[in-house]
This record gives structure tokens, C-alpha cells and sequence, in this order.
């Protein structure tokens, strides 16, 4: 069956719970792999939910993550098209793009951030002696999962985590389909672009010993400084990525692990698991969210199907890690799966680069909590876990747990 066979679906799609898939992912990896889809904003685009399809445009550079053209699907339901939709993204083909993502590459090896692993385990363990006194059952997302990445997240930026509650905001807007309207997400930008403006101000005056800092230097040394506006996506990028996405998969990890206890006490009885467990989340993570949009500024062939230039194509990175074809027993959490090539950082010349320190959060932040609270068990059923909804990516509004 054809795309032209059916309707748009409305997407996203529900959640039947906190850990399990929609079922759509399922049935068009099998019958329809290039589906047509309805976004929030009304608008129409196609869905591309098997692995080699997902790869193939992620790995394309032709094609751009920028949806400001005109004939662009808004994937928001607000004009503005949220991350996705701003026409000041830098594209990846631009020798720009290409010199900022090795600058910035350079801060984000896995050396410095396993370099980082000891201070990250030491505020994880702090947090949970502060839940612990405050005594069960406690929400696992606000104690736990959410201050501790927008710590890292301040330390390497060079700002006060004091600010924390205002980059909640601010991120939360950036990544609006349909849970604020464009005033509020107007308003809420320009604060953050005159915060930041003003913090990439003060930290080229007076340099600190943080990513930001150093970025800076670097840039300014350069022959020719790279625009402003690449160091104001740079601490845009890091904010998305570190308060939101990474405290959303740590809860999210904790909520796979714990919904099948035998899990969670393979990795108690045996840490060793931890790297491969929490790679295995990022997997088999049924709540990742919108996925990442492409733009095609040529004709291509995917899916066996001809697509035009202009056409706009969702790729459901979470179904792809759930393709029979790719990983054996897919459906099933294999906590010791290896090799693991999964996508949920993406592929190609927008794949993520805070990855490495995404990884070493969520490996220090399972090791602690294994170690600390063995007996850590959900106080609610899974299919009681709120979830965070109206935004480009998934999560949970609240993680009620005991120990």
C-alpha cells in the first residue's frame, strides 16, 4: 500500500504508556515505510520510520534541518516553527557550519568529558542525599533528573545555575508545538538572545575556565571570527540539548529499567552493565519525541519512492531503533546488546555534538543511582507516569518513586 492509499495520519502519535511504542511505528515499518502525515500545524509532510531510510537523509548533507523555505511544512503549530523553523540556521553544507562543528567538536571529546565523570557522580550523589532526607516517595524528575544536567549544562557555560528556572522557560518554548503561543515564544526568545548576548559579552572580558569561554578564544584567534550568531546557537544547542533532552532520558531510563524489575537488579547485581544499559535506553526509548525534520533541495529517492525538491520528511529516529531488519529482537531491552548502533543522536553532518557528554551523564547518573539506592522502585504504575506533552521532544512531567 501506497502513501497515496491513505490519509494523513495526525502526528505525533500517542503514547499508549511511558514505556511502550505507538503501534504505528510497527505497522508502517511494515506496509507503509514512507507515510504521509499531518503536522501541528495543519501542515503535510512525510514520515520515514525504517532504519536505512532514517539514515540515508540524516546522512545526506543536501539536506537541511531548516524548515524557513517557503514551501516548507511548519512543523509547530505557532508561525515561528519553533528550533526547526528559523531561517538564521546555519547550514550544514557552509564551510561556517563545518568550521564551527570542529571547534566546537574539539570541547566535546570523550576525554574531557570522561574527565568530567567524577564531579558529575559526586553533584548525582548529592542530589540524592538531599531527596533521600526529604524521605519517599519523591518525584525522581524534579530532586534529580532535571537539576543535575542543567548544572553540567551552567558549569560549562560559564552561568549561574541560580538562572536554571529561566532556561526551563526559555528551552521549553524553543522546543513549543502546540504548548505556547507565538507571543510568548517571541518574547521568551529575545530574553534569551539579550541574556546571552550579554553572557558571550562579559565572558570574552573577563575569560573563566569554562566551554564558552574557551570557544570564544578560539573563535576570536581564528582568521576572521566566526559570526556571533554561531556562538549564540552553540549556547542555544547546549541548553536543548543538556536541560532538556538529557534530563528527560534520565528519567526516561530510570522509568525502563524499573518498569521490568529483573532489569534494574541485573544492573544492581552487576555495574558493569551500566555503559551497555544505558546505551540500550537511548535504543529502545519509546518516548523520544518529534524526531528530526529534512528539507530536500533536490530530488531524491527513498524508500523506493521518488520524492520532489520541497518536500519536507519527518524521520522517526525511535522507530528506526526499533527496525526488525537492524537489531535482533528488537522489542525486547537487551541490557548487554552489542554492538548497538543506534540513532538516537542522529547521523551525518547534524548529528549531535554533546553526545559524548549525553553518554557520560547518563552512564555517572545510573552508577550512582545502583549504587545508592538499590531498592529504588517506581510508587506508581507505568501507565500512570504523566507525560510531558506540547513539546518537540518527549518526557515525563513527573517521576513519583520510593527506595
Amino acid at each position: 500500500m501506497t502513501t497515496a492509499d491513505r490519509q494523513p495520519l495526525d502526528y505525533p502519535f500517542a503514547l499508549p504508556t511511558a514505556d511502550e511504542p505507538p503501534p504505528e511505528w510497527a505497522r508502517l515499518r511494515q506496509e507503509c515505510p514512507v507515510a504521509a502525515i499531518r503536522l501541528a500545524s495543519g501542515d503535510e509532510a512525510l514520515l520515514l520510520t525504517r532504519y536505512e531510510d532514517v539514515r540515508q537523509v540524516l546522512g545526506d548533507p543536501r539536506f537541511t534541518r531548516s524548515l524557513s523555505a517557503d514551501d516548507a511544512a511548519r512543523v509547530t503549530a505557532n508561525e515561528s516553527g519553533g528550533i526547526f523553523g528559523s531561517a538564521s540556521a546555519i547550514d550544514a553544507s557552509t564551510d561556517a557550519h563545518q568550521q564551527w562543528r570542529r571547534l566546537v567538536g574539539k570541547a566535546f571529546t570523550a576525554k574531557r568529558m570522561s574527565q568530567m565523570r567524577p564531579a558529575i557522580e559526586a553533584m548525582a550523589a548529592r542530589l540524592l542525599d538531599e531527596m533521600c532526607a526529604r524521605g519517599a516517595p519523591a518525584d525522581l524528575v524534579a530532586s534529580f533528573a532535571f537539576p543535575l544536567p542543567v548544572w553540567v549544562i551552567c558549569d560549562l557555560l560559564g552561568v549561574p545555575d541560580s538562572d536554571r528556572d529561566r532556561f526551563s522557560y526559555w528551552s521549553d518554548t524553543m522546543l513549543s508545538l502546540d504548548r505556547y503561543e507565538q507571543t510568548e515564544i517571541d518574547s521568551a526568545q529575545q530574553e534569551f538572545g539579550e541574556y546571552f548576548a550579554a553572557h558571550i559579552a562579559t565572558r570574552r572580558a573577563e575569560p573563566g575556565d569554562d566551554l564558552l569561554s574557551e570557544l570564544i578564544a578560539v573563535t576570536d584567534a581564528a582568521d576572521g571570527r566566526l559570526p556571533e550568531e554561531l556562538l549564540m546557537l552553540t549556547g542555544q544547542g547546549l541548553l536543548v540539548a543538556g536541560h532538556e533532552t538529557t534530563a528527560n532520558m534520565i528519567s526516561k531510563m530510570v522509568v525502563l529499567l524499573l518498569s521490568e524489575r529483573s532489569r534494574w537488579t541485573a544492573v544492581v547485581e552487576d555495574p558493569s552493565l551500566v555503559r551497555t544499559a544505558a546505551e540500550e535506553a537511548l535504543r529502545f526509548d519509546a518516548n523520544a519525541g518529534f524526531g528530526l525534520p529534512r528539507y530536500l533541495t533536490e530530488e531524491i529517492e527513498v524508500g523506493g519512492r521518488t520524492m520532489p525538491r520541497g518536500t519536507t520528511i519527518v524521520t522517526s529516529l525511535a522507530s528506526a531503533n526499533r527496525d526488525e531488519q537492524v537489531f535482533v529482537d528488537a522489542d525486547d531491552m537487551d541490557l548487554r546488546r552489542a554492538p548497538n548502533p543506534h540513532l538516537a543522536f542522529g547521523v551525518g553532518p547534524h548529528s549531535c555534538l554533546g553526545q559524548a557528554l549525553a553518554r557520560t551523564e547518563l552512564q555517572a547518573v545510573l552508577s550512582v543511582l545502583v549504587r545508592r539506592l538499590p531498592g529504588l522502585d517506581l510508587a506508581v504504575p507505568v501507565e500512570e507516569l504523566p507525560l510531558r506533552k506540547g513539546l518537540l521532544v518527549g518526557g515525563l512531567e513527573r517521576l513519583p518513586v520510593r527506595w
